[in-house]
């Protein structure tokens, strides 16, 4: 019983102390496996699983437009404030992939990403056909443009704005609006100023925008410096752009706004946004989930479009107006155009009090990303900016009005996209349950090991304390019997007495 119990006690011991190696291992190796794991998936190479994701994203991005249509145009150019109307979303189904993939030496590869966008009329609350009146864009925008210039050459633009029927306000379909129209006025005005808006062809809000290029981007790859993954080097050639009037606010920072670094703190990220000709930063929010993903949610930070007197740094982007609006003129070929975000969420209440018809909420109008910490890949994201028209009366410009100057907003867009079906799934299995596998069972063989050698412990006192019972016993039956012998001879005569008895 007691071997049976020694060699039971041998087992669990054994047991218990590969539990504890095994556990030991996990621990420190376990965080290294799961890191090498991530930085070989993460990085810019034809090998890792992110690859094909990178270069012809798999992730269903919308594009959502809402129009602002001027309900009283007539009023407005008497002076009365704009009243708007939300019109839309006009959705649209974009996809994007790279082409021109170009690896270098220096741990960089160059490529430029297309963007293709269909129209979905099922998602959409409208279709492109329909009419909105909306502000003149070409003819303002050209008229605030030219508020400086001699009176001779706007009464000379106004004569040829009265011969061309042009008029502050215009009644046209969504698709013109967004995707072009010929307007003889481009070309009226290139005639008058030479140079003032340097394009020819359709004129539209989106001109441009599909099936094109963001430019040519150079971003690191990650084989060297896992750290620098995906961050730009140069865009277009440039290490920084020369749209505005600080070093700061030129500066090409961050990704290009697909993926980040692994390994990703709480604290904000940065990326280069070719569309808002500047760098942008957000600031982590909070932590939390994207369909069993871990992940921190990244927002805009009320400095993001703070004036400069409101917030130095941003001083750069000046000439500025109210905090909560960026005038973006200096690379919008000096249009009077404002990007803010949608309804004038975060900005100076005056904006928002100087039309009818905005509703700004964080639930709708806020810009969110919600990234993998571990690989620094977006689960679900929504960026929301809206674009804005400066219209003023401008002498010597009949058509203008009265119109009392105003940030006028002309549209919000939504370019959303969460990571779902098998994309999710194999992200799930590889970088979350896998690690999470990882992570239980050191802490499982770490917890078996306990019991294990308690119990292997407890067995071999058992099987000890048997064997003392066992010699005990054993030597008090010699002593007994050592006893007794010597009694019996003591009660037996001496040999020799009885001899000499007989005699």
């Amino acid at each position: 019983m007691a071997a049976a119990r020694r060699r039971a006690a041998v087992g669990l011991g054994l047991a218990g102390g590969a539990c504890l190696l095994l556990g030991v291992c996990l621990l420190l190796a376990g965080p290294a496996i799961v890191k090498e794991q991530v930085v070989k998936n993460v990085r810019i190479d034809p090998s890792s699983i992110s690859f094909d994701m990178w270069k012809d994203i798999p992730v269903p991005f919308y594009l959502s437009v809402h129009l602002f249509e001027v309900l009283n145009p007539t009023e407005v150019l008497d002076g009365a404030k704009p009243i708007l109307r939300q019109r839309g979303p006009y959705v649209y189904r974009e996809f994007r992939y790279k082409t021109n993939i170009t690896f270098h030496d220096n741990d960089t590869v160059s490529y430029l990403e297309y963007r293709n966008l269909f129209f979905r009329p099922d998602l959409s609350n409208g279709t492109e056909d329909e009419y909105i009146v909306m502000p003149n864009i070409l003819m303002l925008g050209a008229s605030v443009m030219m508020e400086n210039l001699p009176n001779f050459v706007k009464l000379l633009l106004s004569g040829a704005l009265a011969g061309l029927k042009q008029e502050a306000f215009m009644n046209r379909t969504v698709g013109d609006i967004l995707w072009g129209y010929d307007d003889p006025l481009l070309d009226t005005i290139n005639m008058i100023v030479p140079g003032l808006i340097p394009f020819k062809g359709k004129f539209g809000m989106f001109v441009g925008f599909n099936n094109s290029n963001t430019g040519l981007f150079t971003v690191y790859t990650g084989m060297k410096n896992i750290s620098r993954v995906h961050m730009v080097d140069s865009w277009n050639g440039l290490k920084k752009v020369n749209y505005w009037r600080s070093t700061g606010c030129n500066m090409i920072n961050g990704t290009a706004g697909e993926m980040w670094p692994p390994f990703m703190s709480p604290t904000s990220l940065e990326f280069y946004s070719p569309d808002a000709c500047r760098s942008m930063t957000l600031v982590y929010e909070q932590s939390g989930e994207f369909k069993g993903v871990p992940t921190y949610r990244f927002v805009a930070p009320k400095t993001l479009f703070a004036n400069g007197t409101d917030y130095p740094p941003n001083e750069g982007f000046c000439p500025c107006r109210q905090s909560g609006i960026q005038n973006v003129s200096s690379c919008r070929l000096n249009a009077p155009m404002f990007i803010s975000h949608p309804h004038f969420y975060n900005a100076d209440p005056s904006l928002v009090n100087a039309v009818e018809g905005l509703h700004p909420s964080k639930e709708h109008h806020a810009l969110f990303l919600d990234v993998h910490p571990m690989t620094g890949i977006p689960m679900n994201c929504s960026i929301r900016l809206q674009l804005n028209q400066y219209l003023k009366q401008v002498s010597g410009i009949i058509q203008t009005g009265k119109i009392t100057p105003v940030v006028l907003p002309l549209l919000w867009f939504a370019e959303s996209g969460n990571i779902e079906g098998s994309v999710l799934k194999q992200f799930y299995t590889n970088l979350v349950l896998i690690p999470s596998i990882l992570d239980y069972l050191q802490y499982i063989f770490l917890g078996l090991s306990i019991p294990l050698i308690i119990s292997a412990a407890v067995l071999m006192m058992m099987s000890q304390e048997k064997c003392s019972l066992f010699w005990s016993s054993n030597k008090k039956n010699s002593d007994s019997k050592k006893a007794n012998q010597a009694s019996s001879a003591r009660k037996l005569p001496p040999v020799k007495v009885l001899r000499e008895a007989r005699l």
